[in-house]
């Protein structure tokens, strides 16, 4: 069987092998064959369950670490959104206290106030002088002030109260 290929131009043809089909012809196919009910014992039909049972823990298992990994993710994903939020509301913020201490600077209000309100400086003629005598003007509490305190008990408020009349 080494030299089955013939390398010419024309290769010669092949004679069927005998063998192989005296082969085919004694074996027989039986497909009516009633199926036989197999009985497992106790014992077998036990170690089926646990098997079935260890491969639905497992499953149980798995299936939650894969929804706490994803939710872990989803956390991760949203706290870095709100990190660059607050990175940005930091910078806006930023800039907003520049712009006010750039407003507030004394050279930038008398520049707005003389542009957009259209004020001037005060002259000698509009300064007005009030003179004020120089009586005090705090008055001096008329009505006596009482602090009580709250801490006494029962009977010690009867007693002061026979003792003081």
């Amino acid at each position: 069987m080494a030299a089955r290929y013939q390398y010419e131009t024309s290769p010669r043809k092949l004679e069927p092998d005998i063998r192989k089909e005296k082969k085919k012809q004694n074996i027989k196919v039986v497909k009516d064959l009633p199926k036989q009910d197999v009985k497992l014992s106790k014992e077998q039909k036990m170690k089926h369950r646990k098997a079935t049972l260890l491969v639905m823990v497992i499953f149980a298992v798995l299936f939650t670490i894969s929804y706490r990994n994803t939710q872990i993710n989803e956390k991760f994903n949203e706290m870095q959104e709100l990190k660059t939020k607050l990175s940005s509301l930091q910078k806006e913020n930023e800039q907003l206290q520049v712009t006010i201490e750039n407003s507030l600077n004394l050279s930038n209000i008398e520049k707005q106030a003389k542009e957009k309100l259209g004020m001037q400086k005060l002259t000698n003629k509009q300064t007005v002088y009030v003179s004020l005598p120089k009586k005090d003007y705090i008055e001096s509490a008329t009505e006596k002030v009482e602090i009580s305190d709250n801490n006494e008990n029962w009977f010690q408020k009867l007693v002061d109260k026979i003792f003081n009349k």
